[in-house]
């Protein structure tokens, strides 16, 4: 389980939030450009540093500002993937996903064994000697998600991973990447500005406005005409 609560002064509005999010949970981050929601992510993941609060995931304290705890980022166990999908374009898709676990020392049989095995789960072996440079929007997404879930991340956090999809794409793969997540059992958080995002893929929803939150619910519960910016695609 992750429960958090990040302070964190920017340069419009000190954002201040705080939440937990289970195993197998999937929190959905909705709110207009500038609200807030990235900056979330990138604090969790510790690729921006905290004015106060905590993060524990797991029972383990990543962030506190009473006790100074501050874990760097390789140290969370925490995988994302980013909006742009950040893959290494001169790698093929078996070498991006490789990658993490080079970093942790793993031995080759190990690291052959792992990445065949998500590249099977996510139903991508096919593409395992491709250039991550030819391959689709929907095959880049899939490769950046085995990519963060080999690590075994005790949190996955998810920007926009499906905003450079065409809408064809984007309608099979909401399914595909909420089966993935569920039975990851892992607890993640997606920001998205797509209502449809929402309700296909997450299991709660909190709205933001200038680092506060101003609406929380169930997908199903989140109503067009709310004035909160979406979009329904």
């Amino acid at each position: 389980m992750l429960s958090a609560h990040l302070i964190k002064q920017l340069r419009d509005f000190q954002l201040d939030v705080d939440f937990t999010v289970h195993p197998g949970e999937v929190l959905v981050l909705l709110g207009e450009n500038g609200a807030g929601k990235s900056t979330i992510l990138n604090l969790l993941a510790g690729l921006l540093p905290l004015d106060d609060g905590r993060i524990i995931l797991h029972g383990r304290s990543l962030f506190c500002s009473v006790s100074t705890v501050s874990c760097p980022p390789e140290d969370r166990r925490i995988g994302y993937v980013f909006q742009n999908y950040a893959l290494f374009p001169h790698m093929t898709a078996f070498e991006n996903i490789a990658f993490g676990l080079r970093m942790r020392k793993l031995s080759p049989d190990q690291i052959i064994a792992n990445v065949r095995q998500i590249l099977d789960d996510l139903g991508i072996a096919h593409l395992e000697n491709e250039q991550v440079t030819t391959l689709s929007g929907g095959q880049r997404q899939r490769v950046a998600l085995a990519r963060a879930l080999i690590i075994k991340p005790h949190l996955l956090l998810l920007d926009e991973p499906l905003a450079a999809l065409d809408q064809r794409s984007r309608e099979k793969i909401r399914i595909e990447l909420r089966e993935q997540l569920v039975k990851s059992n892992r607890p993640a958080i997606l920001v998205t500005h797509s209502m449809k995002d929402a309700r296909i893929i997450g299991d709660r929803v909190l709205v933001l406005a200038q680092g506060k939150v101003v609406w929380s619910g169930r997908p199903d519960e989140l109503q067009p005409g709310s004035g909160i910016p979406l979009t329904r695609d």
